[in-house]
């Protein structure tokens, strides 16, 4: 399988695309290519049985297809985990490094990878880390955009792209932080949270807030 096809079964799964179905513009706006490039990609991997596609509905992975994108997101996600605890890189920088490292990793080096880190459960983007099989735990696909004015969340994770995790870095919303909706603006102009953990208060742009999942808190 080609890096190009790669990257996209890894983004139609990290939008959520083993248990629902994702549109054209969601892909798009995650990988940054041209209309013509998805659809040219979408026939593809369905021709090869790696996603279903429901015109006017959208994408999903099949049972096939989503054991190939864990299996190339656990390559991704370990090397993530590599750079930044032990080359202790910022966790904003590393991807295009373990982007062009799961590439070349096999299933034994994966493997002796995941044994040397302890076995890893997430990323540092909050990413849940699929096993030697493919399996994984459900992650959280609420986008932070989704919450009514007044809810409270935790954020679980954000999109694994380089300018979006640099943007939430720079504005100070860290995963694992509990935030409040407090105020959304017309336009798709910036939604403001209260960051309940750091006691501040942040605008979140609305592409962004489209890419950083969270879990819902119950009203007591």
């Amino acid at each position: 399988m080609t890096p190009n096809k790669e990257d996209y079964l890894k983004i139609i799964f990290e939008l959520g695309g083993d248990a629902k179905k994702v549109t054209n513009k969601e892909i798009l706006a995650g990988l940054n290519v041209s209309a013509a490039s998805v659809t040219e990609m979408v026939n593809k991997l369905v021709k090869e049985n790696y996603v279903n596609h429901t015109p006017y509905q959208g994408i999903q992975l099949t049972s096939e297809g989503a054991r190939e994108a864990a299996l190339l997101v656990r390559n991704h996600r370990l090397w993530e985990v590599f750079l930044v605890d032990k080359l202790h890189y910022q966790f904003n920088t590393v991807h295009p490094e373990a982007e062009q490292l799961e590439h070349v990793t096999n299933h034994d080096l994966a493997e002796r990878l995941a044994d040397f880190l302890g076995h890893p459960k997430r990323c540092p983007h909050g990413g849940i880390i699929p096993n030697a099989k493919g399996e994984f735990e459900q992650q959280s696909h609420h986008a932070l955009v989704d919450l009514e004015v007044g809810e409270k969340a935790v954020i679980e994770r954000v999109l694994d792209d380089n300018d979006l995790l640099k943007y939430t870095l720079e504005i100070g919303l860290t995963v694992g932080d509990t935030v409040t909706l407090t105020k959304v603006g017309l336009f798709e102009s910036p939604i403001t949270v209260m960051d309940e953990t750091q006691q501040t208060e942040i605008q979140v742009g609305i592409k962004a807030a489209q890419h950083i999942f969270v879990t819902p808190i119950a009203a007591d």
